[in-house]
């Protein structure tokens, strides 16, 4: 199978990973939750993966690196802690139902900082112009979804500091993938999920906090147990219930492979071959590519369509073929209604670390092939 569709999830991870999966289910119990050894490892187990995660994304402090099931849980946790009803929220055009969903959900005046695909400055522009009308708070994805594209969040973060807005920052695409130092930015929380560019497992992700959150769950935590509220410190605060250790442990491994790998080099394997991909498919008469040409501006996914032919369609005839791919509007209408392709969706290729020269040119090989069986 030629595999990309990593900006779903990496199916291909380190060896190590699954490894550390399978000995935690084993021999680990839960953190905090004994004196024995086996939660004595757990815990250990656990600390080590904040810490991992707090240098790679500098974070001052590893204990404001809590865990949470994906990127979704965090985001919520985030948003519900800042935006109240009636709060005036900016976001990006290129923003996730797991950011848009909560805020409606919420009933909060959502303001969309609409701009160009692929425009930095104007994204930067159309953040200017919302924040300035008032807001009680900004949310931004690092890299859209749909189209890879690279939005300039420590600027945006910048206009935020100066005007005094707590901004969340959806890292989904860009964690592991994109450098990102969570420090400088000032960001109040920065979410992400631990099965994409940080190989782990699915079901784990990482709230980054910069600011005291309120529990999305309540619960046991092995800690303050006589208190009937949850306790008032990190990671405890939010992290209620029974951990995800077996999850945690191959997220473990997969922040060191990110860590020895290096992210900028990560970065540069990936958008190099989004660039052979799109390179590649703008030279087929009925394609129409979402390619930037800057690697500064797209990273490790892209979109196209091919002229008269349903996008799920052609999702599902390279899924015949061997080729993994996703078709549709990948639970972002919003970036689809900034591109102008909400009516019919697209064709998304998304590449890992994994990923290979020789699968982007057998895939543009089945590209060709359907090209020319249309015309």
């Amino acid at each position: 199978m030629i595999y990309l569709d990593s900006a779903a999830t990496t199916l291909q991870k380190p060896a190590a990973v699954a490894a550390a999966s399978a000995r935690a289910i084993n021999q680990l119990a839960s953190p905090g939750r004994g004196g024995h050894r086996p939660a004595m490892e757990a815990a250990e187990t656990a600390f080590t993966c904040r810490e991992a995660a707090a240098r790679l994304f500098h974070v001052t402090n590893p204990e404001q690196v809590v865990f949470t099931f994906n990127a979704t849980h965090g985001l919520n946790i985030a948003i519900k802690t800042l935006a109240r009803p009636g709060s005036r929220v900016v976001v990006s055009g290129y923003e996730h139902n797991a950011v848009t969903r909560p805020l409606h959900a919420l009933g909060a005046d959502v303001r969309v900082a609409r701009s160009h695909l692929f425009d930095q400055e104007a994204a930067l522009a159309a953040f200017r112009r919302e924040l300035d009308r008032g807001a009680d708070l900004a949310v931004c994805t690092h890299v859209s979804n749909v189209f890879g594209f690279i939005l300039p969040v420590e600027k945006i973060a910048g206009l935020c500091r100066e005007r005094g807005v707590p901004l969340v920052v959806d890292a989904s695409q860009s964690a592991g993938c994109v450098p990102l130092d969570f420090t400088a930015l000032g960001a109040a929380f920065a979410a992400m999920p631990g099965h994409k560019g940080l190989y782990g497992p699915q079901g784990t992700g990482l709230l980054l906090c910069g600011t005291d959150p309120v529990p999305l769950l309540e619960g046991g935590t092995g800690s303050e147990s006589k208190h009937q509220s949850m306790p008032d410190f990190l990671p405890d605060r939010l992290e209620a219930g029974t951990h995800n250790i077996a999850g945690i442990a191959g997220l473990l491994e997969g922040l060191r492979f990110v860590e020895r790998r290096g992210v900028e080099k990560i970065a540069a394997h990936e958008t190099d071959l989004i660039r052979r991909m799109g390179e590649g498919l703008c030279a087929l008469p009925g394609a129409e590519v979402f390619l930037s040409g800057d690697p500064a501006v797209q990273a490790g996914v892209l979109s196209f369509r091919l002229r008269g032919r349903d996008c799920e369609e052609v999702g599902e005839l390279l899924g015949g073929r061997g080729a993994a791919l996703r078709a549709g509007l990948h639970c972002a209408p919003l970036a689809h209604e900034s591109a102008g392709t909400l009516e019919t969706g697209t064709v998304r290729a998304s590449v890992s670390a994994f990923s290979t020269g020789r699968e982007i040119e057998k895939f543009l090989h089945l590209m060709r092939e359907l090209d020319t069986a249309e015309n």
